[in-house]
């Protein structure tokens, strides 16, 4: 469902949402340890994520990564679409390029209400809500 990328995105948000949390920033190398994403592939999807503004870097031997509070409350729809585009979203089940509920594949209206339970979840859910979840113990990250 989600890319490779999608999901190491994922993992390193709520990371530096941890750390965030904690007052820390954090490199690249810690995060790519903590989430067992390799170094250079992290630090590459990072890039992306802070060029739209979903996260803040500093230089310098107290620098790092790290989330302004209202960054804290993104959205893994803007996540997902910020690494994967919509395609998820919006794309058919089957990949036809014409598929809607005018002209439905066959997976269509079996795949229509789960497709609006993920878009549901993934507008409803923020990074800090994964991140929390992680603190409490209720889910992991690695």
């Amino acid at each position: 469902m989600l890319s490779k990328a999608c999901t190491y995105g994922i993992r390193a948000l709520v990371y530096i949402t941890q750390k965030t949390e904690e007052g820390k920033r954090v490199g690249s190398k810690e995060i790519a340890e903590h989430t067992k994403v390799p170094e250079p592939f992290i630090a590459k999807i990072l890039q992306q994520i802070k060029k739209v503004g979903l996260i803040e870097s500093a230089k310098g031997p107290k620098g790092g990564f790290y989330m302004l509070e209202d960054q804290l409350n993104v959205t893994l729809y803007k996540i997902v679409e910020t690494i994967d585009g919509d395609d998820l979203m919006t794309s058919c089940g089957l990949g036809f390029e014409h598929c809607s509920d005018e002209k439905p594949c066959p997976l269509h209206n079996h795949f229509k209400g789960i497709k609006a339970d993920l878009n549901k979840m993934l507008i409803e859910t923020t990074i800090l809500d994964l991140a929390k979840g992680v603190e409490k113990g209720e889910a992991f990250l690695i």
